[in-house]
């Protein structure tokens, strides 16, 4: 509807008639003041849309703003396993980041092949010249007596078979086994070819592990007898480091330090010379070593016989 159509308002200030203005000089007289109008409703104007349409924009506009506060209100708290689960999956990764991965693992790979090939099992790839050479000796003499024990386990097979009174060999063969068996548990004197080892320590640097070592390196070389000092080495021996000197199976010995051997000379004294042996780790120490060979040592160092507490023997 247009203001346009309207009936113009009247003058507020028209002029007063003629007759009505004063003369000059004299005073105006008072005239009443003009009746008050009535208020006129406002008529509405072209603005007014665009203010209805402002209006009407505004809740729309702010509505979406709330809602999402109120929605994210109203959501659950998530942990940080939640939070985390969501970042990782579904994964978003790139073409880069794919071909970096590739590549980690291509690299990982590799190194895991390279060092199980370096970490075989076989505990002789890294070993010394000198390790190996020691090995290689005991090797060579362990086959060697089992060859020649194999050997003699034919004959008495043999010796049992062919006689005519198997019987008496078989009685001869036990009371052998017996005289072995008592040197080996150090109850009967033995006698043999064989060598002479000396230590001489004047600093007192060697300890107890380094004559078990020389012990071990010679029963390894095929000793089948050995005295140290007057004291029979068995199986049960052990060594102990006591006040200026070293005990042996509880007996303390001083030095020189005299292992008295029975065994294959041949074998022997190249097991304690070899590179890296126990001649050299002696001599490290400052201490002289001097290995003599010789066609019968005795070793009449004798063990009381022990009778076990528990152990029998299983035909009883």
């Amino acid at each position: 509807m247009s203001t346009n159509d309207n009936p113009p308002e009247e003058p507020m200030g028209s002029e007063l008639p003629p007759q009505d203005q004063p003369e000059q000089g004299a005073q105006p007289e008072a005239q009443p003041a003009p009746p008050a109008q009535p208020a006129r409703p406002a008529e509405p104007t072209e603005t007014a849309p665009a203010e209805a349409a402002a209006a009407e924009v505004a809740p729309a506009e702010v509505a979406p703003a709330e809602a999402a506060a109120a929605a994210k209100a109203a959501e659950p708290t998530q942990t940080g396993r939640q939070r985390l689960a969501e970042g990782l999956w579904p994964p978003r990764v790139s073409r880069a980041q794919l071909i970096v991965a590739l590549l980690l693992f291509v690299l990982g790979l590799g190194l895991a092949i390279q060092v199980r090939s370096n970490s075989d099992s076989s505990a002789l790839r890294g070993a010394r010249q000198e390790d190996l050479v020691r090995i290689l000796d005991e090797l060579d003499g362990r086959t060697k007596r089992l060859e020649d024990e194999k050997q003699q386990l034919e004959d008495q097979r043999k010796e049992l078979e062919s006689s005519s009174n198997q019987a008496e060999e078989a009685r001869r063969q036990t009371i052998e086994k017996e005289r072995q068996l008592g040197i080996l548990a150090g109850t009967v004197a033995a006698q043999g070819p064989g060598i002479t080892l000396k230590i001489t320590d004047p600093k007192g640097q060697v300890q107890s592990d380094q004559l078990l070592d020389t012990l071990q390196e010679l029963r390894a070389a095929g000793a089948e007898a050995i005295q140290i000092n007057g004291v029979r080495i068995v199986a049960g021996s052990f060594f102990s480091d006591e006040g200026g000197g070293i005990g042996i199976d509880g007996k303390k010995i001083t030095q020189p330090y005299e292992f008295k051997v029975i065994g294959k000379a041949q074998d022997l004294e190249p097991a304690l010379n070899i590179p890296g042996g126990v001649v050299q780790t002696l001599e490290k120490e400052q201490a002289n070593v001097a290995v003599t060979r010789s066609a019968k040592i005795v070793v009449d160092a004798l063990r009381a016989a022990k009778q076990p507490d528990y152990a029998r023997s299983s035909s009883s």
